[in-house]
């Protein structure tokens, strides 16, 4: 694996074990925002491996996913993950989110997000 791809992915990996923490510790604004991180950095991995360029300085996974191309191929029952993740980035920062994202983010719903997002990842992974 090239180095910048393996940079990625060992970034993607870490941001998974670190959102499973999150899990553990009842965490789980931050279970959501560690998921994002963990597919984000994945689908840069992807980008970096399939153009051999930086990817680029985004955090929207939508367009990530656009960008390198890996869209049309996401199977669709792991599509509906990157919709529920792309605003975790953001709204987790602001004040004004984080209490609504806060009520939303149950234990059930961050152990939902974590298999979904391990399932994507691994899944891109396998791609690479």
């Amino acid at each position: 694996m090239k180095d910048t791809v393996k940079y990625w992915v060992d970034l993607s990996d870490y941001d998974l074990e670190t959102a499973e923490a999150m899990l553990l510790s009842g965490r789980y604004l931050y279970v959501g925002f560690m998921c994002h991180q963990t597919v984000e950095k994945v689908f840069k991995a992807f980008f970096a491996n399939k153009y051999e360029l930086t990817p680029p300085f985004s955090h929207n996974l939508s367009y990530l996913a656009e960008k390198s191309g890996i869209i049309k191929f996401i199977p669709e029952n792991l599509i509906d993950i990157i919709n529920i993740l792309d605003p975790l980035n953001i709204e987790a920062r602001y004040p004004t989110y984080k209490e609504l994202l806060m009520k939303d983010l149950t234990e059930a719903k961050c152990k939902s997000i974590l298999l979904k997002t391990r399932e994507l990842q691994l899944w891109v992974k396998e791609k690479l």
